[in-house]
């Protein structure tokens, strides 16, 4: 059962992922900024849905640097999150579009994700 204050971030980071994108698509100037931290408050919304934020990246980042296959679905997820985020932060030019699009895909994923566990849709 989730907390009420797991559940209120989730939905904000998740409401705030929708806003980031949208201004994304509206100011292309600002677009690259814009769809990273789209993607990263999308990435926290599924962490407070699953639990403590802090600790369920800790576990990621250890995970990373073993280099080792995932057998846990979850865990498999998460990592290629972060490791999709990485790569978007390391990358100088993005076809903004086709990241758009990805972008969009990936917060309608997170979307489900917040509301399956919240009950609650953002």
């Amino acid at each position: 059962m989730m907390n009420n204050y797991r559940k209120g971030w989730a939905l904000r980071y998740l409401r705030e992922a929708k806003a980031e994108l949208s201004a994304a698509q509206k100011t292309p100037y600002l677009a690259p900024s814009l769809i990273l931290e789209a993607v990263r408050k999308a990435q926290a919304a599924i962490y407070y849905s699953f639990g403590d934020p802090a600790s369920i990246e800790m576990i990621i980042y250890q995970t990373l640097q073993r280099k080792q296959f995932i057998n846990d679905p979850i865990l498999r997820f998460l990592v290629e999150i972060e490791r999709t985020i990485q790569q978007i932060a390391r990358s100088p030019r993005l076809e903004i579009e086709k990241v758009i699009e990805q972008v969009d895909d990936f917060i309608q994923m997170t979307s489900e994700i917040v509301e399956l566990f919240t009950g609650e849709s953002a």
